[in-house]
């Protein structure tokens, strides 16, 4: 199965800074063919970006969508729109979104269901916070968040990212045991779900993932690539992701 690996840029970036990062990037990891290298910057950025990625190997993703393909949803972007800036993948369910902007898990699935419509792929984010973790509902979490936010939802195109609220941004990372466990976990509910079809859907490990982490995280049996956030803001430290080597 090939890697999955994404920036997470959120709130970061101008677009004369997005530009420069992508100069410095595309050359950095152009010779990398085992994984799919996806950039998501926020919404005033997606057109220079696309602009930027043009004849090269990385793929455009939005950090957001809107349910509806258009109307009176005064500062909200469609799936359409998104194909139109040229993006081939969206985040949806991201805990910012669902913290910040009380997105819960029936929202989400709107979410998801318009994009795939519109024919995006979908980045589809689950994860417990520390208190559910420390009672014990980690799995009770994840297990609802994706039953609902996958209700009447097809396998393609589809990349699920398990990411532990305690360790976004925190600099805490889940042990590479803790997160194989959670993935397996995860595999489990999506076979449920998809049958055999599960097997192809890749999960991404996202929590203060970084250079120094990442090759074993990566060593993990049911981890297939990493939704980057902080680290991805620097070419030199997403390029040193992106260029992983496995530990044995």
């Amino acid at each position: 199965m090939k890697y999955f690996i994404a920036a997470n840029w959120k709130m970061n970036k101008t677009i004369a800074e997005t530009r420069e990062f992508l100069r410095s990037i595309v050359p950095a990891v152009q010779g990398v063919t085992e994984v799919d290298i996806v950039i998501a910057p926020p919404f005033t950025c997606l057109p220079i970006a696309a602009e930027a990625m043009k004849n090269t190997h990385l793929q455009l993703s939005a950090q957001d969508v809107f349910w509806e393909e258009k109307g009176a949803y005064t500062g909200e972007i469609s799936p359409l729109m998104l194909l139109g800036a040229g993006c081939k993948h969206v985040i949806i369910g991201h805990s910012e979104r669902r913290q910040y902007f009380a997105e819960d898990d029936a929202i989400v699935n709107r979410k998801i269901k318009a994009a795939k419509m519109a024919g995006l792929g979908v980045i589809f984010c689950v994860g417990e916070s520390l208190e559910e973790r420390e009672a014990g509902k980690a799995f009770d979490v994840i297990k609802r968040e994706i039953e609902i936010g996958l209700a009447e939802v097809n396998s393609d195109n589809l990349v699920v990212a398990y990411e532990p609220i305690w360790a976004i941004g925190t600099g805490r990372t889940a042990t590479t045991e803790q997160a194989q466990e959670v993935h397996a976990f995860i595999r489990k509910i999506l076979a449920n779900l998809y049958g055999s079809k599960a097997e192809n859907i890749r999960i991404l490990y996202g929590g203060s993932v970084t250079p120094d982490n990442v090759d074993g995280l990566m060593a993990c049996n049911d981890v297939n690539g990493a939704l980057v956030g902080g680290a991805s803001l620097k070419p030199e430290s997403f390029a040193k992701i992106v260029c992983f080597k496995k530990e044995n």
